[in-house]
């Protein structure tokens, strides 16, 4: 549940604050609003006063792609290249 506060458009949720922006706001203000999230801030993003985004931090650890990960775990039977025939595969036949 939102409680207004009073400093323009904060709000208090469950102890975390909470700042509503307009996209407009949003857009010339966007370094203050990360900056803001680093400090443990959540901004939504609103358009017409409804939310329509939220500025959060990003998850604690991001996933490493890793170039031939899949490469043991994934097997391809025989013929998985051989060409097909267009019209036997539209016509369903394939």
């Amino acid at each position: 549940m939102y409680l207004e506060g009073p400093d323009n458009g904060r709000h208090v949720w469950h102890n975390h604050a909470i700042m509503d922006v307009s996209i407009g706001a949003a857009k010339k203000r966007l370094p203050e609003l990360i900056r803001a999230v680093e400090d443990g801030e959540k901004v939504v993003i609103t358009r017409h006063g409804k939310p329509v985004a939220q500025l959060v931090p990003p998850p604690p650890e991001r996933r490493q792609v890793r170039l031939g990960g899949m490469q043991d775990r994934i097997q391809l039977l025989p013929g998985w290249d051989t060409s097909i025939d267009l019209d036997r595969f539209l016509e369903g036949d394939l």
